[in-house]
């Protein structure tokens, strides 16, 4: 990449700045999913959820499960939403030639839906709404990420393409690093009221309505209009003609996508094994920090500490398998990953506050906490490994002619199926009445994923 980070085929801008532009969506887009999705909103949405429904006279377990279930329902359903339109919205870009505009109308609801989360009050009266906008934040989010992932291919050759994406996720998850430390040390709340280092939440916010940790939302949203003007600044659309967009020919397009797969088994087996092993890796990051504060009581700071050292494990992780994927190939840099993610959702299984596999652990015992943190180590570093190299295979199985639409179908198998982790854990939740033992289908979705990896070639398929 460095021989040719002077060339401009792209509006006149260096390919290196586009490079540093499409890193900077990562960084910008990464705090729906650190500080919303898994360390702030989410547990201090399952918190409120919880308080709600003790108010109604259930017990604390069944309260604990219910408010698990309705953050599993809300996931659900956007999942739902996200995975099927995902292929359409890949086909309308390509038959137009465009992306950039479509990543800026999906960006607009990431900011209206993760700005309007400030509104999320701590007696749970308006938890309905609120997870109404949280899903449109997160559905701009993921189908922005769409668009992004597929102008991968034209940042370098496909022996720099793992290194580019590696460095990406690094990127991101540094961002998401930086915001998390933000939150903590300046805004979100500990039970007495003052931030991490015993600070009152900034610009006066009111620690009793929660108001420094609902600031996440419009923190979230800040964020990410600032740091997506580096994307828009120096991002630029391959050149091509450019025709209008068309449903017609989006769909045509679609169907004779879908119907290639028949005869591509490489690419058949990818996408379904992706399907589940990210599904899994997704129902772990939603309910990583729920489990935090349902299972082992954690506060909102504690989640957080927790989601730092996670991050920093990801910035680490992300950029040392990029450069294992240049050397030996994103396959088996995956394969090694999932078995990693597979022993830490046994040890989460089988572990609580009373007992570790069956062990009574002793009153005030801090071993969970202790194992905790380090599943947080290798959820969040073997998870940047899945994703930047999820993604580096998938560009040896998209035709660099329409690489929107390949990626549109690598986002519904990514998405399709994401209703299946959160209504999994959200049945075996209510059936098991236990927030700890819900998490448990997460096991079974990797194992799936990896046996169907069996039929991927590690090159992938697209020249055949």
């Amino acid at each position: 990449m460095a021989d040719t980070a002077e060339q401009a085929p792209f509006g006149g801008v260096s390919l290196r700045k586009r490079v540093w532009g499409w890193f900077f969506f990562d960084w910008a887009s990464q705090p729906y999913h650190t500080l919303l999705v898994t360390f702030i909103f989410g547990p201090y949405f399952a918190a409120v959820a919880a308080e709600y429904y003790l108010g109604t006279g259930m017990d604390e377990q069944l309260a604990d499960a219910q408010a698990q279930s309705v953050w599993a329902l809300c996931l659900t359903i956007t999942g739902l939403i996200i995975g099927f339109g995902a292929p359409l919205m890949g086909a309308l870009a390509d038959s137009s030639g465009r992306r950039v505009p479509w990543v800026f109308a999906f960006s607009c609801m990431y900011v209206i839906g993760a700005g309007a989360l400030w509104f999320t009050y701590p007696d749970g009266s308006n938890m309905w709404w609120m997870l109404a906008a949280f899903g449109l934040g997160f559905i701009g989010a993921e189908y922005a990420l769409i668009f992004t992932n597929s102008q991968l291919p034209s940042l370098g050759t496909d022996e720099e393409i793992g290194a580019i994406s590696g460095s990406g996720f690094a990127f991101g998850y540094a961002g998401g690093f930086v915001s998390l430390l933000i939150m903590l040390l300046l805004f979100a709340e500990q039970g007495n009221g003052k931030t991490l280092i015993g600070l009152d939440p900034l610009f006066g916010l009111d620690a009793s309505e929660r108001e420094g940790t609902r600031a996440v939302g419009p923190i979230s949203a800040l964020w990410f209009a600032v740091f997506m003007i580096p994307y828009f600044m120096w991002v630029r659309d391959a050149p091509r003609p450019e025709s209008r967009a068309s449903f017609g020919t989006a769909m045509g397009m679609l169907v004779a996508l879908l119907k290639s797969l028949v005869h591509r088994l490489s690419l058949s087996a990818y996408l379904g094994s992706s399907m589940f092993y990210r599904d899994a890796l997704n129902g772990l990051y939603s309910f990583g920090g729920v489990y935090a504060a349902l299972v082992l009581d954690w506060e909102i700071t504690q989640i957080g500490i927790f989601g730092i050292v996670a991050l920093i494990s990801s910035v680490v992780f992300s950029w040392l398998g990029g450069r294992l994927d240049q050397k030996i190939g994103p396959k088996p840099v995956i394969i090694a990953a999932i078995w990693v993610l597979i022993g830490v959702c046994i040890v989460v299984v089988f572990m609580s506050r009373e007992t570790f596999f069956g062990i009574a652990l002793p009153p005030g015992s801090t071993l969970p906490d202790i194992v905790f943190f380090g599943c947080g180590v290798l959820i969040g570093g073997m998870g940047g490994v899945v994703q930047a190299s999820s993604r580096s295979l998938m560009v040896r199985h998209s035709d660099p002619a329409s690489p929107t639409e390949y990626f549109g179908l690598y986002g519904l198998s990514g998405r399709a199926t994401s209703f299946i982790a959160p209504m999994l854990i959200g049945a075996v939740t209510a059936w098991t009445e236990s927030a700890r033992l819900g998490v448990s289908p997460i096991v079974f979705l990797f194992i799936i994923g990896l046996f169907l990896l069996i039929w991927v070639k590690p090159d992938g398929d697209r020249r055949t």
